[in-house]
């Protein structure tokens, strides 16, 4: 049973699914995200099946495939019917679920999975896999970290001036104008905790002040042109001296969604979206969703 072509899941949104309720929850939300952008939705489930039958070295027969493989196909069909939505479509591979996904990632508009797995239908622990798909995807990806509160009337983005984090802001104008929802952007910056900085000619003295009016102007002029694309949105600005992470965990507790890129500038005054995002996706308790940049030319995502 060969992997379907790239076509088939092009501009779709893709939930990959095990039997976990974290991944159930995750497609749901899926299938009510693609409604709100008129997209289709396709489950998708990677089996793995053991390599050998009963340590003897005995390859699994064929009808054991059949079997794993109806057997998923099956519950995927029960769970479609039961998502809002017409255009829902299924399908079962085998398989890496990591590599599943992120080969789906190459033509698929998004791919959400849930961050808890039980091995499900065929072995599929998108626990384990969340934090490869995050990393090495094409597209953005929502990783499901529980359920937002329902009165949420806002998105968090973090930013940090580098080429990535406009890529995400983007994104999350483009999530809060979908819902009519308001978006809180979060620049976090930090310097290292001490007064000076060695440098090979001698101590230099940091010019703290000089260094915040810079992070200040930065917001402003990275924001301005999505102001201009999305009118409907109202931001709040928020900019902090302090660890990134801590800063858009606590900002992000009562949000819709969290927004960050998959790495940033990476320099002593920015937030590291690289480790950051990484961290947020174990201490939050709502969908992350994770913006990489752009494919390369020849390799674009609808």
């Amino acid at each position: 049973m060969a992997a379907q072509q790239d076509p088939a899941w092009a501009g779709r949104i893709i939930a990959g699914v095990d039997a976990s309720s974290s991944a159930h929850e995750a497609a749901r939300w899926a299938a009510e995200e693609a409604l709100t952008r008129g997209r289709g939705l396709t489950l998708m489930t990677a089996i793995l099946p053991p390599t050998t039958i009963g340590g003897l070295g005995v390859p699994p027969a064929v009808d054991f495939l059949d079997a794993l493989h109806s057997e998923a196909l099956e519950q995927l069909t029960a769970l479609a019917a039961d998502l809002p939505g017409e255009d829902i479509e299924v399908s079962v591979v085998i398989a890496s679920p990591g590599g599943l996904l992120v080969e789906a990632s190459k033509s698929a508009h998004m791919v959400v999975l849930g961050s808890r797995g039980t091995g499900g239908f065929a072995g599929l622990v998108l626990g384990s896999v969340g934090s490869q798909v995050a990393a090495a995807a094409q597209c953005p990806v929502v990783v499901w970290r529980g359920a937002p509160r329902s009165d949420t009337r806002h998105v968090v983005v973090g930013i940090d001036g580098s080429t990535n984090s406009e890529v995400a802001l983007g994104a999350a104008f483009e999530f809060a104008s979908f819902h009519a929802l308001q978006l809180t952007v979060v620049h976090a910056w930090d310097i290292p905790a001490y007064d000076l900085i060695e440098f090979p000619e001698g101590a230099i003295a940091l010019p703290i002040s000089q260094a915040a009016e810079d992070e200040v102007r930065l917001t402003a002029e990275v924001l301005a042109g999505f102001r201009d694309q999305y009118p409907d949105v109202m931001v709040h600005e928020h900019l902090v001296r302090g660890p990134a992470a801590k800063v858009l965990t606590d900002q992000s507790a009562n949000a819709a969604l969290l927004v960050v890129g998959t790495r940033g500038r990476g320099q002593f005054l920015s937030a590291v979206l690289g480790s950051v995002s990484n961290a947020v996706l174990h201490k939050v308790d709502l969908p992350v969703l994770v913006v990489p940049l752009p494919p390369t030319e020849g390799n674009e995502t609808p």
